[in-house]
């Protein structure tokens, strides 16, 4: 019978998770308010609700196991969870043990971070799926990156390879959340994009965003910049276009550096489309070597968060058919 995994999308507002069949993919899903302002216990015991929730959802089949995609690092044997941002009071947190013992039983626990979980979630299910190899980057918050190598993810020498947020176009410029000057998340980074988009348009008396985002533009997000693109605001569509090109210049670094030509891109602000990925594909061939042009390619993940649960409740799967070796290879 089709092995079945509940798989976890922790999110410093919500706990997304599902019942997932390996074949099938989502059968039921839940969601929960994570409280994550209340501290460690607080967020492990929603965590340990969902879980029993789906559990139940399937009394007569064995549950393989629980996958969780966090933020945060993680480290080599996916147990553990250490400062994740968003989570007030985390230091470094046995993720596994504890749902173990918020369960009473002991189960396959796996943690890894979210956005590699979204690439293995993509990988076997989404738009990655016809690509054994590719690049994921998630728009949300911050700016999370996977690499996915031959439908597994490359983790690195410690499990931490994949930031594609952190790295840097401009040595000289913003500071992401991290301390790295001139990262990408910098600039695409939800807070760090609203901000740019209101100096910029504040002058902009034309733009509709004045009467969607209040005065002096105090309220804007990327969802409104988006909204007001799709409008026909052409200061939204100049601010979309501008991050579309941040993003060409970062994923063009990386593929050089990886000779990785497929690129999938989620996370809410990828809702944007081509208002922010046309841009990126022009820019992306000016950074690339010419003769890595072939095959070169930016996609759009539609499967929104579902991607998440899937990825996680995939580690299950995966460990099943390989468990994860005590150490990283040389």
């Amino acid at each position: 019978m089709t092995p079945l995994a509940v798989g976890v999308d922790l999110g410093g507002t919500s706990i997304k998770a599902a019942l997932v069949e390996r074949d099938r993919g989502l059968i039921h899903e839940v969601t929960r308010p994570t409280y994550a302002e209340e501290g460690p216990e607080r967020v492990i015991e929603r965590i340990g609700e969902v879980a029993e929730a789906l559990i139940a959802e399937a009394p007569e089949r064995a549950i393989a196991g629980v996958g969780i995609g966090a933020p945060g690092a993680i480290n080599w044997e996916r147990t553990t969870v250490s400062h994740p941002p968003n989570f007030p009071g985390w230091e470094t947190i046995n993720l596994r043990d504890r749902l173990r013992e918020r369960l009473g039983r002991r189960m396959v626990v796996l943690v890894e971070n979210d956005a590699n979980v979204a690439g293995l979630g993509s990988a076997h299910y989404g738009a990655g799926k016809p690509h054994p190899s590719f690049l994921m980057v998630t728009l949300g918050t911050g700016v999370g990156g996977a690499i996915i190598y031959r439908n597994r993810i490359f983790r690195g020498s410690t499990g931490a390879a994949g930031e594609i947020g952190h790295m840097t176009i401009d040595y000289e410029g913003p500071f992401d959340r991290s301390g790295v000057a001139g990262a990408i998340e910098a600039y695409l980074g939800q807070r760090f994009l609203s901000r740019h988009a209101r100096y910029r348009l504040m002058t902009r008396e034309d733009s509709i965003l004045h009467r969607m985002a209040g005065p002096d533009l105090q309220g804007i997000t990327p969802k409104m910049l988006y909204d007001a693109a799709v409008l026909g605001d052409e200061g939204a569509r100049e601010v979309l276009a501008w991050a579309g090109h941040k993003l060409g210049c970062v994923l063009g670094s990386a593929v050089n550096l990886l000779d990785i030509r497929k690129i999938v891109v989620g996370g809410g602000l990828s809702a944007a489309g081509d208002f922010i990925l046309a841009p990126a594909r022009l820019t992306l061939r000016r950074f690339v070597m010419p003769g890595m042009h072939e095959g070169l390619e930016i996609i759009r993940e539609t499967r929104g968060n579902e991607v998440g649960m899937l990825g996680a409740a995939h580690l299950v799967f995966q460990f099943l058919d390989e468990p994860i070796p005590s150490h990283p290879s040389p």
